[in-house]
């Protein structure tokens, strides 16, 4: 028993997260340099083979640890989140972890440089142990999201994978061309607070961008609203302009704007009311009929700016 150590009780093991393949370089030796820097086999850029990766991953969530590092009187190390998980008992010896900072070892990754995780899809960056997380969570090779909206799916990949996704497994209907003219038709209206069209995605000027529909509220009032993303990063996104438009009975509502980046959720984007946002009885107005029947027609067109 570890000096000032107690047993405790048996703790759950939690399962890893996913590996990552990373491309092989091998690295540039540099007698001058004060950072150490480390090839790009194995999980989360770091080479297993130097004992690197063992000492940086906790042994509980399997990610790579980060201030505030903690150890128990034996020596093991877990990060922080996981500390709490266990309940202050170390899952290696099973002794009370206390409140020991691991100092040396948060000295030391502090001298580490290592790639992107997303080497592999094009990502060359070498990055400092301690900015390497946050490069990863903003890193323009990061993985999309599938873009379906009204499921939990969770499918992520590049633009041709998504692509393929959307059509093969959401069924979703592709077009070509910069304008379009859409209905949307719902029974019984009133009864529906919340509701989810079929995604539509064009492509124009090479690009794809996603056209959704939903009703959902704001406050108490029902309401529709229409917007577009763009399947691609924020900054190709803002090169793009579309308008919306509905209208009857000599009545008309438009809406311009720039398309949100799929890296922004659907829901998001909706709340964020960035779109063309509907009153529930002026849609019914512009459906014409008794207005017990949603008859909604979407017109619009995307361009380029110069």
């Amino acid at each position: 028993m570890a000096p000032g150590g107690s047993a405790c009780k048996e703790v759950e093991s939690y399962p890893a997260v996913a590996d990552y393949a990373i491309a092989t370089t091998k690295p540039e030796s540099n007698s001058m340099t004060t950072k150490s820097s480390f090839g790009f086999v194995g999980k989360h850029g770091i080479q297993s083979n130097n004992g690197v990766y063992e000492l940086l991953e906790c042994p509980v969530c399997k990610n790579l640890m980060y201030p505030p590092i903690h150890q128990c009187p034996n020596g093991h190390t877990l990060c922080l989140n996981c500390k709490n998980r266990v309940h202050n008992c170390c899952p290696s010896c099973r002794y009370d972890l206390g409140n020991i900072r691991c100092l040396a070892l948060e000295r030391f990754a502090e001298s580490l440089e290592l790639p992107c995780k997303y080497h592999s899809l094009g990502c060359h960056e070498i990055l400092p142990y301690y900015s390497k997380l946050k490069h990863e969570q903003h890193c323009r090779f990061h993985p999309y999201n599938c873009p379906y909206a009204g499921s939990d799916c969770s499918i992520t990949g590049d633009i041709p994978t998504l692509i393929a996704h959307l059509k093969d497994d959401h069924k979703v209907d592709m077009h070509d061309g910069c304008t379009f003219n859409h209905r949307y038709v719902k029974l019984n209206p009133h009864e529906v607070e919340n509701a989810t069209w079929m995604l539509t995605v064009f492509k124009c000027f090479g690009k794809q961008f996603c056209l959704h529909f939903e009703a959902f509220q704001i406050g108490m009032a029902p309401v529709y609203m229409a917007f577009l993303r763009f399947m691609g990063d924020d900054s190709e996104a803002k090169k793009f302009s579309y308008c919306l438009e509905v209208g009857a009975n000599c009545r008309k509502l438009t809406w311009q704007g720039i398309p949100r980046s799929i890296r922004d959720s659907h829901r998001k984007v909706r709340d964020s009311q960035d779109g063309l946002v509907i009153q529930r009885n002026l849609a019914l107005y512009f459906s014409g009929g008794d207005r017990q029947e949603l008859k909604l027609r979407v017109s619009g067109r995307i361009w380029k700016e110069a």
